[in-house]
């Protein structure tokens, strides 16, 4: 079957609003501006502006909200067909401090939980190359039994797959019962992406790169990405051993939400494109600071050919 499907995207769409006052706690930012969000989501629109084909398959409200997250993504040329309207709940939503390095926020959790195996066929899988998904997307049922579930289908199928453990206890207070479904999802070798924030939120207390790197791929990843902020990345492969690259330098930080899935969905590109790892991270922290560079997204008709040959 011809692969048309570039990225399925599974997980959470939701409304971020993100505060107006740079570096302000959520206690004291006065003004928000609204924003298409959640960290899949993103990744489906990244990938659409690098002219990939992705799909999203989310669940929203049938609400105004819900109305803005499909115009939103028709908008950015991202397919909706997978996008399912709740009828008992709400659009999701989160409240994010504008920071220049880990933003604060308060979650609102509705309707983003509410992905049904019937929104992803095995057809569609099938016609696809990556599957991602995120921590956040499997904290919650019935989103969680379903995306094992699909996840384990895709493996089947001979797709890539591919998470970000934006681990947090505030979105998955049990962190035995977030080790052991990360555990279940990493059996089927995806690519993994994490930051150190997110290693510590997930451990409670600070680790060493050998001891994330061995733990995870202990679990069954071969390639895992370590993001460290302003001290760069470190790629960790069974296969072809341990990648390290200084971060961009940026004179400006302007906004750092959604920074991570910048670089992820410029790292999956890179995949997509048979590049080695060093080209691979290069690309993503590329995009990673062009994104730094700007608030809420992305700017819009980014030519990724002329960033590549930079």
């Amino acid at each position: 079957m011809e692969k048309t499907i570039d990225i399925i995207c599974i997980g959470e769409v939701l409304i971020d609003f993100i505060g107006h006052e740079v570096n302000t706690s959520i206690n004291r930012t006065k003004d928000y501006h609204r924003f298409l969000g959640g960290s899949p989501t993103n990744v489906a629109v990244n990938a659409s502006r690098l002219g990939l084909n992705p799909i999203l398959v989310a669940t929203c409200g049938q609400d105004g909200l819900g109305d803005y997250v499909v115009r939103k993504l028709k908008s950015n040329n991202v397919n909706t067909t997978h996008i399912r309207k709740s009828d008992d709940n709400p659009t999701s939503v989160i409240f994010v401090s504008k920071s220049t390095e880990t933003p604060d926020f308060i979650p609102y959790r509705q309707a983003d939980c509410e992905i049904l195996e019937s929104q992803l066929p095995d057809d569609v899988i099938e016609k696809a190359k990556i599957f991602h998904t995120t921590c956040f997307a499997l904290s919650k049922n019935p989103a969680r039994t379903t995306i094992l579930n699909r996840a384990k289908k895709a493996k089947e199928l001979g797709l890539k797959l591919s998470i970000d453990i934006n681990f947090s206890e505030r979105i998955w207070p049990d962190r035995a019962e977030a080790k052991q479904i990360i555990k279940e999802y990493l059996s089927n070798d995806p690519l993994v992406k994490l930051s150190e924030d997110d290693c510590y939120r997930l451990f409670a207390e600070v680790k060493s790169e050998d001891y994330i790197f061995e733990y995870f791929h202990n679990l069954g990843a071969s390639t895992i990405c370590l993001t460290k902020g302003k001290n760069g990345v470190v790629v960790s492969d069974v296969n072809h051993g341990l990648f390290f690259q200084k971060a961009v330098q940026i004179n400006e930080i302007k906004d750092a939400t959604g920074a991570g899935d910048a670089f992820w969905t410029g790292f999956l590109y890179a995949q997509l494109h048979d590049k080695n790892i060093e080209d691979s991270i290069t690309i993503a922290q590329k995009l990673a600071s062009i994104k730094l560079q700007n608030v809420g997204r992305l700017p819009d008709n980014i030519n990724i050919k002329k960033i590549i040959e930079e």
